[in-house]
């Protein structure tokens, strides 16, 4: 049994305090540079670590405290791609976000000059002894922008396996870095998979829902061709997100008409949020044991979109229901 994710973990972002939020808009408003800003980010980056240490976490991440977006910043930074203001923002279920994307003008590569790397080098350098810093990064999946030529960029000429190749190369060297800097704990963030089960079950036709699981095969072909050969001291864990805007859900459906793909993505654990009815049963959780005996599954049953703790009972009791499906050791519990 690997042992990350740990029995307790967390997902790792976490509200940005106000005096951020206040420096972001200062700076933005040209009262403050960035390097003030970037005393205020750190400081308070600080803070979170001591209090993840505190309440006994085992991996302490940085909050995604220095990203605006949690998938855009980092998709941006990657060579030839490019951050765009647009039209319309992501509808959620009564919510719609900021209206921006990114999107790709030249060859994807790799940028040894990310900003995340230097970032998580501040994260390490807080990070109390015999804890792990967490990195997370959002899944290549999310650069996909589905257009006139499917999802390949017209700088590929409608040559997709060149494109996929190249964003798993991105990917690839990137995770190497981390690891060079000390990294042990990486988790990819997915929203794509939730965004599969919805377009799947929505389908009106089997032609609509066999592109769909094309992409959904292109996300499981990029994913696995990015994690290829990892050490194997590098834990690399993936969560699925419904997503969260101001407490906001996108996704409705379950786990159900993904499972057998999602089964196939090589990582140590997954993440599944798990915490209200819309997340289905638990009985996909079979074919993920089925797949990987040894894999860990964490369960999302405590809600960060709401104020109300969740009750003791109902949290066990829906754990040991778990449980019927994948062995109890299997399990793990974030929100």
């Amino acid at each position: 049994m690997s042992v990350i994710p740990f029995r307790y973990d967390i997902v790792g972002s976490f509200l940005r305090p106000t005096v951020l939020t206040k420096a972001r808009e200062d700076f933005k408003n040209g009262k403050i540079d960035e390097t003030k800003l970037k005393v205020v980010e750190r400081e308070e980056i600080k803070k979170l670590v001591a209090k993840e240490a505190e309440i006994g976490l085992r991996a302490v991440t940085d909050g995604e405290y220095p990203r605006s977006w949690w998938h855009f910043d980092w998709l941006a930074g990657l060579l030839g791609a490019k951050h765009e203001r647009i039209e319309h923002g992501r509808k959620f279920h009564t919510q719609e976000t900021r209206a921006e994307l990114v999107i790709v003008v030249d060859k994807i590569k790799y940028n040894p000059d990310h900003p995340f790397f230097a970032n998580y080098e501040y994260l390490k350098s807080v990070t109390p002894s015999g804890l792990l810093p967490k990195v997370s990064i959002p899944s290549p999946a999310l650069i996909f922008n589905y257009g006139p030529t499917g999802i390949t960029p017209e700088v590929y000429k409608g040559n997709k396996e060149e494109f996929l190749n190249d964003l798993a190369d991105a990917y690839k060297k990137s995770i190497k870095k981390f690891y060079d800097l000390g990294c042990r704990y990486l988790q990819i963030d997915d929203t794509r998979w939730n965004t599969f089960a919805d377009q799947i079950q929505n389908a009106k036709s089997d032609q609509e829902k066999f592109k769909v699981q094309q992409l959904a095969n292109d996300n499981l072909y990029v994913l696995n061709k990015s994690i290829e050969g990892k050490p194997s001291d590098l834990s690399i864990t993936m969560h699925l997100c419904r997503g969260n805007y101001r407490s906001d859900y996108c996704h409705d459906k379950s786990y159900d008409s993904i499972i057998s793909l999602l089964a196939k993505v090589n990582v140590d654990g997954l993440f599944l949020e798990y915490d209200d009815e819309r997340s289905g049963g638990f009985e996909p959780l079979a074919k993920i044991h089925a797949e990987s005996p040894t894999r860990r599954v964490v369960l999302g049953l405590i809600t960060s979109k709401f104020a109300k703790l969740e009750s003791e009972d109902e949290v066990i009791a829906r754990i040991h229901e778990a449980a019927k499906y994948i062995p109890l050791e299997n399990l793990g519990l974030s929100t």
